[in-house]
């Protein structure tokens, strides 16, 4: 096609579109014709318009925004595609997420402290322990019933938020405010996990990081600082509580990144790869058979369904991408989704090869900002596959996954399941 013929940029802004699943073929459009594409930003769900960003669905073109950061900075904006309120900005940029270096790359040291080999090899009995249990549960709902379970309710949230709860220390009295925090600030764009947004004396929503609406996980995160200095054990929030390095303020940032994004990402992840699975019985049975290997199953799972949608970055000098001109101020949006299936880089992305290798998907991320916690998500997805197949001999859909309405986070709310 000449570019004159090109066809016309989708919208794949709307994130009302990601709960009928997530947009693959307008991706396609989008890096075959318009790699580097402007969006606008409506107002949508009560949430007020934007000023528009720039989508970069091409894999080259995303590792380079994420690798570039003294190009595309995460502290000037912070890193959601809606803009916070000017006020809410210094704020959420103390984030760990929201830096650039080098102050990113100090608190990044801090905390990557805590996870310490004996910590991880201790968890991941328990971990292995805990998925066994929750399979066995669903097994026992599914033979008293109809032969079918929602295998995100009784398994992957218990299974993420327990995992997440007992790495930073939580009291299990306390544990289902982590999953009422997550759904509150992952989920604000979907009624079902979030309520009604929650709006300020003008009527307008409240942004669900600002300092307004975090003010009880804070000091929550104070309180329990506090006892683990008092009453320390073999936990994260322990580690951090006694680091004379930091703050009390980067502490409580950290209790919250760990929170959402310790949470959300296995929790995204374990039914996405699961239904993958389900979905796919040839290579299921290939899995069980161990004719492939449960590390590279891991990676493709991620691939084929990552966990996080997309990130923004802020054009901090005018530059050029994939021939368009950004200048200094504008959103960049990166779509990893769409990264992870470009034809450039994946022989045959629409096809699930739990074999693939290389297999240099994007869902962790790129450059300074990698996830840091993707080798525990990794630990935390092998764990539970292995205790799949084990617990799982006979895993099909019973019915079509609920989605979540999100244009950031890859997430499934239910996944009913015929299981033997």
């Amino acid at each position: 096609m000449s570019v004159r013929e090109a066809p016309p940029v989708p919208d794949v802004f709307d994130p009302r579109r990601y709960a009928a699943g997530v947009p693959y073929a307008d991706y396609r459009v989008l890096r075959d014709h318009h790699p580097v594409a402007w969006q606008d930003e409506p107002e949508v769900l009560g949430w007020p318009a934007g000023p528009g960003f720039w989508a970069v669905t091409r894999h080259a073109d995303v590792v380079r925004v994420l690798k570039d950061s003294a190009t595309y900075s995460s502290y000037l904006g912070a890193t959601q595609i809606r803009d916070p309120d000017p006020d809410d900005l210094p704020f959420i940029r103390r984030m760990m997420l929201n830096q650039d270096p080098p102050q990113h790359g100090r608190l990044r040291r801090l905390v990557s402290r805590a996870f310490t080999p004996g910590r991880v090899e201790r968890f991941t009995a328990v971990a292995r322990e805990r998925a066994r249990t929750l399979l066995d549960r669903a097994l026992d709902e599914a033979r008293s019933g109809d032969g079918t379970v929602d295998l995100v309710a009784t398994v992957t949230d218990e299974y993420a938020l327990l995992n997440l709860a007992d790495l930073l220390g939580v009291p299990e009295s306390d544990r289902r405010q982590l999953l009422h925090w997550t759904q509150r600030v992952i989920g604000y764009q979907d009624p079902d996990e979030a309520g009604p947004p929650v709006l300020d004396e003008a009527g307008k929503p409240v942004n669900p990081r600002s300092p307004a609406m975090l003010r009880d996980m804070f000091a929550y995160a104070g309180q329990l600082a506090v006892n683990k200095r008092r009453c320390p054990a073999d936990d994260i929030m322990t580690t951090l509580a006694h680091d004379s390095e930091l703050a009390d303020a980067e502490l409580e940032m950290f209790f919250f990144l760990l929170t959402v994004a310790g949470n959300d990402t296995v929790r995204s992840a374990a039914p996405g790869g699961l239904l993958a699975l389900a979905e796919h019985p040839e290579a299921y049975e290939l899995l069980r058979a161990g004719k492939v290997g449960i590390p590279s199953a891991v990676d493709e799972l991620l691939r084929w369904h990552p966990p996080v949608l997309s990130f923004r970055r802020t054009a901090a000098q005018d530059t050029e991408l994939a021939g368009r001109r950004i200048r200094a101020g504008d959103k960049v949006v990166v779509f990893h989704a769409s990264a992870n299936r470009d034809e450039r880089v994946f022989t045959g992305p629409d096809r699930l090869d739990l074999a693939r290798t290389p297999n240099p998907h994007v869902s962790f991320g790129d450059g300074p900002h990698v996830c840091l916690g993707a080798h525990f998500a990794r630990l935390q997805l092998r764990l539970l596959y292995e205790e799949v197949l084990r617990s799982l001999p006979g895993l099909r859909p019973a019915g079509p996954a609920g989605r979540l309405v999100s244009n950031f986070i890859n997430g499934l709310k239910s996944f009913p399941a015929h299981v033997t």
